[in-house]
């Protein structure tokens, strides 16, 4: 076969074109194309362990922003607890003032008013006495036909009332 007659001639020439082929792929691949890939890949991990590092310190300082937001908050929630309390107590005193000067001004009228019944409660007494006497007189009088003075009638009269 005068195919693989030649194979033995044309072996060298064939290893050396390969081998030079090959030669200037890995020149142009592995010298010129893989330090541009190697390139964008150290840039792209670079680029990306600065954001990982930028959102770290991010968080950081949101923490450290809702930190000082809660403990403002917490200090204004304490403050506003502080002036509702004193709004109560303050609310509270006023009350009782206002609560012991109705009271004063209820026992004032409770007092004139059980004064001016005890008063009534008097002169009633008076008057029935006087009503009493006069009619004391006049039933002796027309009973037994005597006549009883006014000072026998009214002492008749305090003792059976009094009495």
């Amino acid at each position: 076969m005068p195919q693989i007659e030649q194979l033995a001639a044309t072996w060298g020439s064939q290893v050396f074109w390969m081998v030079l082929i090959f030669g200037i792929v890995f020149l142009v691949v592995g010298l010129g194309m893989v330090p541009k890939v190697q390139g964008t890949v150290d840039q792209r991990d670079s680029g990306i362990a600065a954001d990982i590092a930028a959102a770290e310190h991010a968080r950081a300082q949101a923490d450290a922003t809702e930190a000082a937001w809660r403990a403002r908050e917490n200090a204004s929630r304490e403050a506003a607890q502080k002036l509702l309390a004193e709004a109560r107590a303050k609310g509270a005193a006023a009350t009782a003032e206002r609560l012991a000067a109705a009271n004063a001004e209820v026992q004032a009228r409770v007092d004139a008013a059980e004064a001016d019944i005890a008063a009534q409660k008097a002169a009633a007494l008076t008057e029935i006495e006087t009503v009493a006497v006069e009619a004391t007189q006049a039933i002796v009088a027309r009973v037994s036909g005597i006549t009883v003075s006014e000072q026998d009638a009214h002492g008749a009269v305090k003792a059976v009332l009094h009495g």
